[in-house]
């Protein structure tokens, strides 16, 4: 029932900016952390950012601040907003969280290129 959609991906230039967005459907019950993960084919999952229930956020070095995670509760919706993209940036971007941290969205790509 529970299920995680991430939207906004698309081609942008290097330095450009994308916003994503979760959205979560279902009923999860007790809130908990949203992340944002991105993965290059043949690479394991990243970890990117973090936001808490209560809007504690945290984010890998690599994108500490050009990256945002926001999250909207009223409209079950977490956001990332990234800034600077540059061209290794190009994966793959999932949404992840509920209990266990166990539901995951089917993704959505995202294309730094020239």
């Amino acid at each position: 029932q529970v299920q995680f959609a991430e939207s906004g991906g698309g081609l942008v230039q290097p330095g450009g900016s994308l916003k994503l967005s979760c959205t979560t459907s279902g009923t999860i019950g007790t809130p908990y952390a949203t992340r944002w993960y991105r993965q290059v084919p043949g690479m394991s999952r990243e970890f990117v950012a973090v936001i808490t229930s209560v809007g504690i956020t945290n984010y890998a070095d690599s994108v500490a601040g050009r990256f945002t995670i926001s999250r909207d509760n009223t409209k079950n919706t977490v956001f990332l907003r990234m800034n600077s993209l540059k061209h290794e940036e190009t994966a793959d971007y999932y949404c992840n969280g509920g209990t266990f941290a166990k539901y995951w969205g089917p993704g959505t790509q995202v294309t730094v290129s020239s």
